[in-house]
Parts: structure tokens; sequence; C-alpha cells
């Protein structure tokens, strides 16, 4: 069996859709797990939809998820070059093959000619208008043309396209992994043009040749694609490459939250949420449209998030890092219905993936977000602040607001807690709490505790009833995490300044 080797293989005519990053996912996945290579090609064939900075954006895109390419126009590799547009020479001599076979022929109609074709079969009623078996003997190409006629139009330079020649009544069969047997009749298919009249081939000729050439065993692509894999089925038949063509498996489409159609970029705009992994500005129209990475997610938990839209284990687990998904992965476990894109579920998966980073890796990051606002803190605090925040926030970019407290003296108050909860019990508590905290030697969370027990306990005051204000005098807030770590942290004479400030500044009710 011939080593597993796979392409990826976008477009750079925008930014990568999250679902084409699932494609390119499930690609390095079985790549992996088997042992074998990843092929990253360029597929500009249409001069007329590039994007500049699209194919940078893939790169980055791939880059930041964590999809490693073995080949690649960026990397290079045995099967250079990898953008078919600098491949352009070589796709003429492949179609030259099939017409010589009588497998393609050299079409001359013009767009005229095509308009009122298609509009003499919808005035008879024909149902889907298509240049096909039946409808090719009678347009202007090189089956109905005499072959002189034909030699003198090629050497005048006249436009031309070259066509393939769909059998009139072939049943086409092949297995899709995910699907299994797909069987369509040849009379559904048209003509397909493989070489436009710029000299520059279809997709469907270009990619072929080129999964021919760079040794493909396995093409794993979207659902839109589907519907020309039959196309694709009789090229390789016609090319005499049947033997060596690549299983296919055709993913299911990423459906809207609702489930209600396929994902767009508008629904992302409407829900405020990402459906692109990186932020896109387009120049032409000054739009810009959100990324996951720029929202906040981490590329590991958008892995694991992107792997499970099509695809599970066969188990409940559900957190897998990179590797995990890697020996858990098979094709066979890919469903053929359509996946909701939930993006709240992409939301757990970064706030569990986040639960289990290092407490180092926060405190770096939450040390340079402080920078920026003039704020220098040593690692040691910055890392005891993250163990304490990191199970309260869902994204990276929620750390340095929900932390400033533990920087910054409080100068205003939570009001609704503050009326509700700062009252003669508050202020006298604080007061003890204050001159209390004066008198300790051994100074961390446990011995706070310890002695705030005690202060209320002599004083009959029952904790309930004060925490709360406490909390507010400490951090000016009613809700966050453990108060006597956020003590321990701030440091003895921080706090008993803040006990102090509110004492003074709050009005009890």
């Amino acid at each position: 069996m011939n080593p597993v080797r796979v392409r990826f293989a976008p477009s750079p005519t925008g930014p990568l859709h999250i679902g084409g990053v699932r494609t390119a996912l499930y690609n390095y996945l079985l790549a992996r797990k088997t042992g074998g290579t990843i092929i990253l090609r360029i597929e500009d064939t249409d001069q007329t939809r590039f994007v500049p900075g699209a194919e940078e954006y893939i790169k980055e895109a791939l880059e930041w998820v964590g999809i490693e390419l073995d080949e690649s126009p960026w990397h290079g590799g045995p099967h250079v070059p990898y953008r078919q547009s600098e491949r352009k020479p070589m796709y003429m001599q492949y179609a030259m093959q099939l017409v010589e076979s009588g497998n393609a022929y050299y079409a001359f109609d013009t767009s005229e000619e095509l308009d009122e074709m298609r509009k003499r079969l919808e005035a008879a009623r024909v149902p889907d208008p298509k240049y096909n078996s039946i409808t090719r003997m009678q347009m202007k190409n090189s089956l109905t043309m005499p072959e002189d006629e034909v030699k003198e139009w090629l050497a005048s330079g006249k436009p031309y396209v070259i066509r393939f020649k769909i059998p009139r009544k072939e049943e086409v069969r092949f297995q899709d992994m995910i699907r299994g047997w797909v069987m369509v009749h040849s009379s559904t298919l048209d003509d397909k043009v493989l070489m436009k009249s710029d000299g520059m081939p279809t997709y469907h000729l270009a990619n072929v040749v080129d999964d021919y050439l760079m040794k493909i065993t396995h093409v794993i692509r979207g659902e839109e694609w589907l519907p020309s894999a039959p196309l694709h089925v009789l090229l390789y038949k016609a090319f005499g490459w049947e033997s060596v063509m690549p299983e296919f498996a055709h993913l299911p489409l990423l459906l809207k939250p609702d489930g209600n159609g396929k994902l767009s970029k508008r629904d992302g705009d409407m829900g405020g949420y990402p459906v692109f992994p990186l932020e896109w500005k387009d120049e032409a129209s000054g739009s810009t449209w959100m990324g996951f990475r720029e929202s906040g997610f981490l590329p590991d938990a958008t892995m694991n998030f992107l792997a499970f839209l099509g695809w599970n284990p066969g188990t409940h687990e559900e957190l897998f890092n990179k590797q995990e998904l890697i020996e858990a992965f098979t094709i066979e476990r890919i469903g053929k219905s359509g996946s909701k894109f939930d993006i709240n579920k992409a939301k757990w998966f970064n706030q569990e993936y986040l639960k289990r980073k290092e407490d180092r890796f926060l405190g770096e990051y939450l040390g340079k977000e402080l920078e920026k606002d003039g704020i220098k803190a040593q690692a040691e605090k910055l890392n005891k602040i993250a163990g304490l925040m990191k199970d309260r926030i869902m994204f990276l970019k929620d750390l340095k607001p929900e932390t400033t407290f533990f920087f910054i003296t409080p100068t205003s108050y939570d009001e609704q807690v503050a009326a509700s909860k700062w009252n003669a019990e508050a202020v006298e508590a604080a007061k003890a709490w204050g001159e209390g905290l004066k008198t300790l030697t051994d100074f961390n969370a446990e011995s706070v505790k310890h002695l705030l027990h005690e202060l209320l306990e002599a004083k009959g005051i029952k904790l309930g009833k004060v925490m709360q204000a406490l909390r507010l005098a400490i951090t000016g807030r009613g809700q966050g995490p453990d108060l006597m770590h956020i003590i321990e942290i701030i440091g003895k004479d921080e706090a008993i300044k803040r006990l102090e400030n509110a004492v003074n500044n709050l009005k009890a009710v």
C-alpha cells in the first residue's frame, strides 16, 4: 500500500473560512495518523478572483491553529511549484492528450452563441440546459466542423476552449469514504471546459492532473465538490489513471447555528461571532470580519472544537490535545449530515483549555498586557493571580479587565452592593479586620480567614451578612474569586489601606 498523501487546496480568493480550516485539519489528522504527508497547493487558476493578501492569510491561519504542512509553496517539496498559476504550461499538454485520445475537443462558440443555445433549450422546456452529448452536435466545435476549418481556426489565434467529451450513456460509480457508493448517469453531466480561452486550466483539469502528479492517495474536501466528483472520476478514466485514482471523502457542510443552511460570513456578522480563523479586512469595501484569534480563542481549543464539527471519537470524551486527536481520528467516524456551528460550544472548549493552562503562561500574558498601561508586577504575583482567576474567565482577553483591582486601589464601588450591604455591621467588621491585620505576623490566606472568623465571632456578627460588603471594600466589586487569596496577593498594607478607605468613603445604609 502506498503511503498516504493528502492535500489541502484552497483558492486565494479571500479569507479562509473556518470550514476550510476544518477541511485542512481532517487532512492533517489523517496524514499524521498514518505517518503520511500533507501538501498545500494554491489553486489560483481563476486569476479574475485573486485577492491580494489571501495566500498569506491562508499560511498564517494554518500556522496559528497548529496545522504543520510537509510540502507547500512556502516549504517547497519534490513537486514544485505548488501554485497552479506557476504550473500553467504543463496543463495544456494534458488537455491535448485528451483531445488526441478523443476524450476532449475544441469549442469555438462565442458567449452570444452559448446564450442563444440556452434560450433555445429553455424555450423547448428543457429543464436543465447545458452543453452536453446531445447539444454539442449543434454547436461550433471540432466535432461538428471540417478538419481543415478547425486547423485554420486554431492557426488564426482566435479564442477557443477545450471541453471534456462526456460519454453519452455511462453510469459513473465511485465509493466515497463517508457516503458510501455514489452513482451518477453521464446524461446528467455537461461537457465541462478544461482549458479556458486565456490558456489557464479550469479547476477540474488542474486538480486531477496535480493530484495525479503529486501522488495524492486521498482527497478530503467539502460537500460542495461532490457534484464534480463524477467528472473527476471520468477524467481519471480518460487519462488511463484509474488504478491510482485517490479515495474520495466529501465532508458534511458546516451549518448555521439553527441548522438551516450553510454557515456564511453574514451569519457571523449578524450573530456577533467569528467564522474566520483570523481577522480579515477587505480593502475594497473597508469591511472587517472577526477572527477566532482576535476574539480571544486559543489555537489548541479552536483545533479541538473544529475536529468535533462533523467527527466524533465514538466516546463521551470531548477534550483532546493535538496528539490525542491524531491517535483517535478515523474518516469512518465522520458523519454524513451537516454540523451546526455552535459558538457557545467553542467558548466552552476555550474555557476548558484556559483552566488547563499553566499559571505561568497566563501570568506572562497578563504581565505584557499590564505593561501597556505602565503597570509592572513580579512574575510570582502575576502567576498567583492567573491561578486564582483562570477558572473564572472565558478568554485570555478577559484576564486583564477582570484583574485590575489587584493593582489599582478602588476609588469607586458597586453602587447596588453598597446600597444593600454596606451597613453598620459591615463598617464595624471592616474596622476590626483592618486593625487586626496590623497585628498579623504570619500573613496568608488561611491566617487572614482565621482572624476574620475570630473577630466576627467576638462581635456576634454572622459572616454571611458582611462578607459581600468586605469584598466590596477590598475590590470595589460584589463578586469575584476567594477574598482571602485576593488579600494574600495584594499584601497586608494594601488590604489595610483599602479597608480604611471604604470605612472613610462609603456611607453606611
